[in-house]
């Protein structure tokens, strides 16, 4: 597959991180959310019973605008509404943190990091398009485990505040990294967003993501990418030494 690829954008979710379930982790966190609004209620009925339900409906306007809200809008706006409004601003980054654990924990796909600096070592650009809520926890992990020297450019709907598909999101890495979109590629695991947002915006190529035990997904003419992995190695199949 010759298309002169050099620079390799990826997303993050079920993509290169994948969650990894731990009931005590995630009780946690819902505790911590319970905690910093001070609610009575019992932390998981109070996650169930509040948080999941108002999170559903800002997911239905997320996708709709392609829009991710700042931390302080998505808890004053529509998750902790009926809460003191400097309590809820003064503890919005820590809620979003932990609402991002009560999931699980996100942990490295099998041989992602590897593949990472394997694919780097060969020459490839590298950077990160990813839609997710909160500002601290890519940071974070991208020191925890050693990979930032590896991105040229990071882009997160909750900093840059556009989600995909919407192709702005794509011309942010193209712009810090100076890549020319036709020899660009995007690796990500949700046809809808991933791919159709990296056709949008006129990248060169695309590979869809596609773990083993994951739901299938409906392949149309807008959303089918060029080729799928089951193992996010396989990249290593696909790009080989530049120059």
């Amino acid at each position: 597959m010759e298309r002169n690829i050099n620079t390799i954008f990826v997303d993050l979710g079920d993509t290169l991180r994948v969650i990894r379930k731990d009931e005590d982790y995630q009780l946690a966190a819902m505790k911590t959310i319970a905690d910093c609004l001070g609610t009575d209620i019992e932390p998981r009925e109070f996650y169930r019973t509040v948080i999941e339900p108002r999170y559903d409906e800002y997911r239905k306007w997320a996708l709709s605008y392609y829009c991710e809200a700042p931390e302080k809008v998505l808890w004053t706006r529509w998750l902790a509404y009926d809460f003191p409004r400097e309590r809820v601003e003064r503890y919005a980054a820590e809620m979003t943190y932990a609402y991002r654990r009560t999931k699980g924990e996100r942990v490295v796909t099998d041989g992602g990091a590897e593949t990472i600096r394997e694919l780097h070592r060969r020459g490839y650009r590298l950077a990160i398009v990813s839609d997710l809520v909160g500002t601290k926890e890519v940071d974070e992990w991208l020191d925890h485990d050693g990979l930032r020297p590896f991105f040229a450019s990071v882009q997160q709907s909750s900093q840059c505040l556009i989600r995909k598909p919407h192709p702005a999101i794509y011309y942010y890495a193209l712009q810090e990294t100076g890549a020319d979109p036709l020899k660009t590629c995007y690796v990500g695991d949700n046809l809808d967003r991933d791919i159709v947002g990296a056709k949008a915006a006129g990248l060169g190529m695309t590979v869809g993501v596609r773990y083993p035990g994951k739901k299938p997904q409906t392949v149309t003419e807008a959303n089918r990418p060029d080729c799928f992995i089951e193992h996010f190695s396989q990249l290593l199949d696909l790009f080989p030494p530049l120059g």
